[in-house]
């Protein structure tokens, strides 16, 4: 009986929404990794539309953070401006 490999994973380019907002996210003290995941969705949200602010898509994330949750949107609003959005 033999496995297969399993399937090679696809990453997302540079420039998409998706990788943006994992991205900006990244290294943002958070209680564990999951929290990061979750903030990231969210930020993605806001970036295509869904939701209205980024100040409400952190809020909305309720992520156990490490830092204020007003420290968080600024250092993401750095990083996106960085990224040029």
């Amino acid at each position: 009986m033999t496995t297969k490999a399993p399937a090679s994973v696809k990453e997302f380019p540079s420039d998409s929404p998706e990788k943006i907002a994992y991205s900006v996210v990244e290294g943002i003290p958070a209680e564990e990794p999951n929290d990061l995941n979750r903030l990231g969705y969210h930020i993605w949200l806001y970036l295509t539309g869904k939701v209205d602010s980024l100040e409400t898509a952190v809020k909305m994330a309720r992520s156990r953070l490490k830092i204020t949750d007003e420290e968080a949107i600024e250092i993401i609003k750095q990083r996106l401006k960085e990224k040029g959005i």
